[in-house]
């Protein structure tokens, strides 16, 4: 069941997103995020943004949500999105439903375009975003340094309206 994101997920939210902080490159972060700091983010979010859950039996499998892209003004129209699955839960459909549902919100609260920033190489996501109809509009070479590993990012755009 996909469901709007409840203050007490915060623990689980930040457990799925800690693997990834650990263990891969798709975030740039390098240190686990604390309670106190994924709460601050996560109520950041909330306040301006649909942040969703993906519940099964009581355990929480994937989030996705919208943030800011960038501060100015004229960039209020734009949204960055996310979408995580729980390490173990890939190949269930649970990012493409998450990321169906986030969309149609996005576009209700009148975004008009929607970014998505990948770490690449990384197939599942990219093939994610262009299922959607997002378009590569950049890659930026070596922008991220990680695990001793120099990363590129790319930009995929979705125009909603």
């Amino acid at each position: 069941m996909i469901r709007a994101v409840k203050h007490n997920d915060t623990e689980a939210l930040r457990r799925i997103y800690n693997y990834y902080v650990l263990n891969t490159t798709v975030t740039f972060d390098e240190e686990p995020v604390s309670l106190a700091d994924y709460t601050e983010k996560l109520n950041g979010i909330i306040s301006h943004y649909p942040f969703l859950v993906f519940e099964e039996n009581n355990e929480i499998l994937g989030f996705a949500y919208g943030s800011k892209f960038r501060p100015k003004p004229a960039y209020n129209t734009t949204v960055e999105s996310t979408v995580y699955v729980k390490h173990g839960e890939h190949g269930k459909q649970i990012g493409t439903q998450l990321y169906a549902k986030l969309l149609q919100l996005l576009k209700t609260q009148n975004y008009r375009t929607v970014l998505g920033v990948l770490t690449i190489p990384n197939a599942g996501s990219v093939k994610l975003h262009e299922n959607f109809g997002f378009t590569k509009v950049a890659h930026l070479k070596e922008v991220g340094f990680k695990f001793e590993t120099w990363l590129d990012v790319g930009i995929f755009q979705l125009k909603l309206n």
